[in-house]
């Protein structure tokens, strides 16, 4: 087995190559053992691209493409830190989850599906624009988190594969604001024209925070407004959509993200 300074070397050795993904990849892996790891581009005006994915479990990545990539990403917390321009560094999606996380359609259909049970990004830009996040993550292969130690051995290793990463894809490159605003502006057409729903800008910004996890009472905390006003807009959403459960928002606006 090659020690990790060995295959630091050969990462560095490959870092204009083809082959340093690969190498990154098991540099990485041997510093911070994972079950699986992917490297995503975050952009401003396009989807996101899988750099880098590899894994023993299948499911892991199945969907990476068909779903995640085409819009599932816009409910991952992890996206969130791109539109929030969060600094570089070490994040655990257990940290970053929205308080409702586990509950929302995102994760029982997209994420509880690639069968992860703990997951840490490296998050990077290496140009303007463009953040990069390696994800290291633990799986059904495995069956546990990743412990203290672990994380702490990732923020170690960061400062080494922020160099090599922004070294390496410096000549990604986007346009484009910082704005949420976008998908929730896409949000407000598609309703009206898929199901005849009016939304006000105001409406639509709780439905998406509702489709990525958040409770009323960390909505209110997001949009600096007042809980019981929460309440009101949902129950002005659920009448103009007739509908009177959140499984049934779910089920009305989550296809649409795709689109």
């Amino acid at each position: 087995m090659k020690s990790v300074g060995t295959l630091l070397g050969k990462a560095i050795q490959n870092l204009d190559g083809l082959e340093f993904g690969a190498a990154l990849a098991e540099w990485v892996t041997a510093a911070v053992p994972n079950d699986n790891i992917t490297l995503l581009a975050y952009f401003q005006d396009r989807n996101p691209e899988a750099l880098l994915a590899r894994s023993q479990t299948p499911e892991v990545h199945a969907d990476l493409d068909k779903g995640y990539v085409k819009g599932a990403y816009l409910l991952d917390p992890f996206h969130e830190l791109h539109l929030s321009r969060a600094p570089s560094g070490v994040y655990r999606l257990s940290d970053i989850a929205p308080d409702r996380f586990a509950k929302n359609r995102y994760f029982i259909e997209y994420y509880g599906k690639t069968t992860m049970v703990d997951e840490v990004a490296l998050v990077s830009y290496p140009s303007q624009g463009v953040s990069l996040h390696l994800c290291l993550g633990r799986d059904k292969g495995s069956n546990r988190k990743f412990s203290a130690k672990e994380v702490k051995d990732a923020h170690s290793i960061f400062p080494i594969v922020e160099a090599l990463i922004n070294r390496h894809w410096s000549d990604l490159d986007t346009s484009g604001a910082f704005d949420a605003g976008v998908a929730v502006e896409k949000l407000t057409k598609l309703a009206q024209k898929a199901h005849g729903v009016n939304l006000t800008p105001r409406q639509a910004e709780i439905v998406f925070l509702i489709l990525k996890g958040h409770s009323s009472t960390s909505i209110s905390y997001e949009l600096s407004i007042a809980y019981q006003t929460v309440k009101v807009f949902r129950r002005q959403i659920y009448k103009k959509c007739n509908i009177s459960s959140q499984a049934e928002l779910f089920s009305m606006f989550v296809p649409l993200i795709s689109k």
